[in-house]
């Protein structure tokens, strides 16, 4: 049970909580409490196989199972949004896929007001200190762009499935290259990905930072608790009241706030507690502390669809799924930890331009050996246990936005959140680009011999406008909520980049996805956990890392390797990019 008063409490036990629970309770002086609404990730096959993940989304023990507003643009549907209400937050139930994103999205990151310091080559040195990357043949990967030594552990994904290797040079044969490292010096192309997973075990947020050190005197995490308000003394945030189970409150008394609850839930407390727009709060009844008007807006997200394809030949790992196989599969990860059950299956895919008029990629592949949903349903009409493969694909660098605004000062009533997927003319047109551009990889020669054709959308939709239409009604979220409480000094933004002080306040900062500016190029955990490390610098006050001094890839010819005005750079860029 929390004491009376911590120095130190963090809502959420997520991704972003886990990392920071770390590095501020390193100091025995400093106490830290952790609230997580959520339950423990403890002894829980569902959360630790990999193969497993379908099974936590969607079920309320492990999701918050969030729900957009109807859409405008995508005929009034609402999209389901599964985020994770459990130790370790989201990356418990995500699909372990590892992607820092393009060196450019910081490049862009750091062209906004204030933003300076979060460039890619300062940003570099945080990836590395957090990650701890293992190749295949069981070598630490640690180079110029990777580290070798940090507390998240992951691994390269072996990828050997025949069809991973048809799939990729089908790329080749398509005109795009393959990477060596989608996180390292060139993310743009093809090949292997890295993953959250060690020895057939998901490594969560939780598993890498917060159990190794739960043991310390002064860290304290309590699970069902749910983050309720936080209390102010005019300005400065001094505790926060939270629900245990769900009924009974309790407060507890802070030298510091720090919100980590994600794009929804840190933007819903804000709200609750009094800060932001007062346009949306005060009708509701809300007591207002602060007028900050970016709280909850600037919803980015990424959007995906399946297109999914029949087998020829049985090499899919759709044998895994029949009942009569679940018991072996299921005894070997337990046994064994190998097997059908110790992969998330997303061993490959790539980055690619849609066009020549884009910089740097703006479509993300995950190839997949099996054509099935997150919810395990087959391709339309399909048998379930036939053999097929599908690529998940979606623009990256979507011009629209959305909000988060809570709709009641009952905190345990979800927020209203529209994301305004396909509402511009530029989304709509890099979607018809996006899915042409994976059609045309998925029949090259190099896929012949599985190729038992396209099933979903299937040959009958064709057009541009039948391409909107089928994007419309069968995409889903890649599970990407961002940018609601942005880092930057301009009017709409909600957190100080140099301290994560939330501004106009004293005491209360914001770590999380929602302090991105603009959503990443890949999945955001990797992200997310990189403004963590960087954020714990920059509560404590230690010296932040110095920059990275290493070139990165850029497509465009005459941009630079090296930062703009870097006399390596002599005026001229390699033969490699300006391929």
């Amino acid at each position: 049970m929390a004491a009376d008063r911590y120095d130190v409490v963090i809502v959420g036990g997520g991704s972003a909580g886990s990392a920071l629970a770390n590095r501020l309770s390193a100091d025995p002086s400093t106490s830290v409490l952790v609230l997580e609404a959520g339950r423990t990730d403890r002894f829980d096959p569902l959360i630790h196989a990999p193969a497993a993940l379908p099974f936590p989304i969607g079920n309320p023990l492990y999701d918050w199972k969030y729900e957009s507003e109807p859409e405008p643009a995508m005929g009034g549907r609402r999209v389901y949004h599964a985020r994770g209400k459990v130790l370790g937050g989201s990356s418990s139930i995500n699909g372990m896929i590892f992607q820092r994103g393009n060196p450019m999205d910081y490049e862009r990151w750091a062209a906004e007001p204030g933003m300076e310091s979060w460039d890619y080559l300062h940003c570099l040195p945080y990836f590395r200190r957090m990650e701890s990357l293992i190749l295949p043949d069981g070598m630490v990967g640690a180079d110029a762009w990777r580290g070798g030594s940090g507390p998240l552990k992951l691994e390269r994904s072996p990828a050997t499935n025949p069809l991973f290797s048809a799939f990729f040079e089908s790329a080749t044969q398509a005109g795009y290259h393959l990477t060596d490292d989608v996180n390292g010096y060139r993310q743009e192309g093809f090949g292997r990905f890295d993953r959250n997973i060690v020895n057939g075990v998901r490594m969560s947020a939780a598993r890498a930072y917060l159990h190794p050190v739960m043991g310390r005197k002064n860290l304290t995490v309590e699970t069902f608790a749910h983050g309720t308000k936080v209390r102010f003394e005019g300005k400065r945030a001094v505790g926060v009241e939270y629900l245990r189970a769900g009924r009974k409150h309790h407060y507890v008394a802070a030298g510091e706030v720090i919100l980590c609850g994600g794009a929804i839930n840190s933007p819903q407390l804000l709200q609750l507690s009094g800060i932001g727009n007062p346009e949306h709060l005060e009708p509701l009844g809300v007591e207002m502390v602060h007028d900050l008007p970016g709280v909850g807006e600037n919803l980015q997200d990424h959007l995906e669809v399946y297109i999914q394809y029949s087998s020829l030949q049985p090499v899919s790992i759709v044998e895994g799924l029949k009942w009569r196989n679940r018991p072996l599969v299921g005894l070997e990860w337990l046994l064994k930890r190998t097997g059908t059950a110790a992969s998330n299956h997303f061993e490959g895919g790539g980055f690619a331009r849609s066009n020549e008029d884009v910089d740097w990629p703006n479509l993300m592949f995950h190839f997949l050996p099996i054509a099935i949903r997150y919810d395990g349903s087959p391709a339309p009409g399909q048998d379930k246990y036939a053999h097929g493969y599908q690529v998940h694909i979606g623009p990256m660098y979507a011009d629209t936005r959305g909000w988060v605004r809570i709709a009641s000062t009952d905190p345990r009533q979800k927020p209203k959140m529209l994301f305004n997927y396909l509402s511009t003319d530029n989304d709509k047109r890099e979607w018809i680009e996006a899915v042409r551009v994976a059609r045309d990889i998925l029949n090259q020669s190099a896929m012949a011999p599985f190729n038992g054709g396209e099933i979903s959308p299937g040959p009958s939709v064709e057009t541009d406008e039948e391409i909107l239409e089928w994007v419309r009604k069968d995409s889903e979220t890649a599970l990407h909520p961002s940018c609601t409480a942005k880092m930057g000094t301009d009017d709409m933004s909600v957190v100080d980049p140099t301290s994560m002080q939330v501004h106009g306040t004293e005491g209360l900062r914001v770590v999380d996805a929602s302090v991105f500016p603009f959503v990443t190029n890949g999945n955001i955990y990797a992200p997310v956990m990189m403004v963590a490390e960087k954020a714990a610098d920059l509560i404590l006050g230690n010296s932040p890392l110095p920059p990275a001094d290493v070139p990165y890839y850029r497509h465009r010819a005459g941009m630079p390797l090296y930062p703009p005005g870097d006399p390596r750079n002599g005026g001229t860029s390699t033969p490699e990019e300006s391929a």
